[in-house]
């Protein structure tokens, strides 16, 4: 964790636990990042001391089922409706009207909800990988938007998002197998980027076919640490927090595309998002492959005020080019949102 003044807090909001990480002065201006699976406030390492060192006060919670945030036992509790209103709450107990909000993976769906159903608590949004009007609204909005030229319909009816399906038909193994050795499971899930990966399909798109993750194993193999993207404490982090909790509210996400996409219909203004958005795809992430297929093409139709961006990496984007991720959301903030920057101190 870089050192500048990174604190812990929490916070309750009715029967639900806050954890959360906060950096900056009290009084900046807030810009709230939201982490996805099967990740930690602390994915946004980097990023927190780097928009507190110009002044905002950032903060990043553990998501609900993950680390010191509460745990559910029941798929329910997991739907955006409730996770939403989780991100409200704790904007209340900050006693902000608005913040800026930023999203990866899972945190991303969570952070456009906030936006389509609240959009007078943000300043403005951003999201790493997953854009808008897509899996926030459930996984049958992402079927049609699939490349048929890398998944032949008959090999992967759900193209890339085929590891989705095998959690709704085989959810207790999907969870047994990523809890038979936590710290190997995470070890092999954070990993750059891979350039020759391109056009071919994603290994999410193997799952079902395999009969599970890790090629139907039982557990994770053992591979080496991609230094590039954890170091040996930070995944040690990750490990202890996962095996304490385990893997079953992390996976229940995914267990909620009906009620998820009954609540984006309730979205205001018919879903368009007039505030700032900014959406950086990943080059390498083929999952969320928003290069060449028509993955973000409903987010330039309902995004009014839209900025895209690219970074050369894989799906952990903040963890993997931090400097990088950094430099666009600043440049952003300059030129799409001048007004909430930090007024000088005098």
């Amino acid at each position: 964790m870089p050192s500048l003044h990174v604190t812990e807090h929490t916070v309750k909001t009715g029967s639900h636990t806050t954890f959360f990480l906060a950096s900056g002065p009290d009084d900046g201006p807030l810009i709230i990042f939201v982490h996805g699976w099967p990740e930690l406030s602390i994915s946004w390492r980097h990023q927190l001391p780097a928009m507190a060192g110009l002044g905002f006060r950032a903060v990043a919670p553990d998501m609900r089922g993950y680390g010191r945030s509460s745990v559910y036992d029941e798929h329910d509790q997991y739907a955006q409706e409730l996770i939403v209103g989780d991100m409200i709450g704790l904007l209340d107990a900050l006693g902000r009207e608005k913040a800026v909000w930023v999203g990866h993976d899972w945190g991303s769906p969570v952070v456009w909800n906030v936006a389509s159903h609240h959009p007078e608590r943000c300043a403005a949004v951003a999201n790493l990988c997953v854009p808008y009007y897509t899996l926030e609204r459930g996984l049958d909005a992402v079927l049609d938007l699939v490349d048929r030229n890398v998944y032949p319909e008959d090999q992967f009816p759900a193209g890339q998002w085929e590891y989705q399906l095998f959690y709704q038909e085989n959810f207790p193994r999907a969870a047994a197998v990523m809890e038979a050795n936590v710290y190997n499971t995470v070890k092999l899930l954070f990993r750059k980027g891979n350039p020759a990966a391109q056009g071919k399909p994603s290994a999410t798109s193997m799952v079902r076919n395999s009969g599970g993750g890790f090629n139907g194993a039982e557990k994770a193999p053992d591979l080496p640490r991609d230094a590039d993207v954890v170091t040996e404490e930070e995944l040690s982090a990750y490990a202890s927090a996962l095996a304490r909790n385990g893997f079953f509210g992390p996976n229940s996400y995914y267990m909620n595309h009906e009620a998820n996409s009954a609540y984006a219909a309730r979205a205001v203004n018919g879903g368009y998002l007039d505030i700032p958005v900014l959406f950086i795809a990943a080059t390498y992430d083929y999952t969320c492959e928003c290069i060449t297929s028509r993955l973000p093409e409903p987010m330039q139709i309902y995004c009014r005020n839209l900025t895209m961006k690219q970074i050369h990496s894989g799906h952990w984007m903040a963890q993997e080019k931090p400097f990088e991720v950094n430099g666009v959301l600043v440049e952003w903030l300059v030129q799409s949102v001048p007004g909430y920057w930090p007024q000088p101190r005098l």
